[in-house]
């Protein structure tokens, strides 16, 4: 029943993958949850978070050639209607 000192030392890999990838998923939540604007905490307190997005900067972690420019027309039609 008890452990033998080989089968201890092939632990070490699974513990070390394992906890590298908990480190991983932990810190990517924290990450999302103080710089994405669209994950929120408090639903009362902003109950629309996508009408503060910036729309010119880049929403995902990695952006390759992607730029986005404002349509003029549909910003002053989201500015009469609010």
């Amino acid at each position: 029943s008890t452990l033998s000192p080989f089968s201890v030392f092939q632990l070490i890999p699974l513990v070390g993958v394992v906890s590298f990838a908990a480190v991983g998923a932990l810190s990517f939540s924290v990450y999302s949850l103080f710089s994405k604007s669209d994950v929120i905490i408090n639903k009362s307190g902003n109950p629309e978070p996508w009408e503060t997005v910036d729309p010119t900067k880049p929403q995902k972690l990695l952006t390759i050639h992607q730029k986005w420019k404002p349509i003029e027309e549909l910003e002053n039609v989201r500015k009469l209607t609010k």
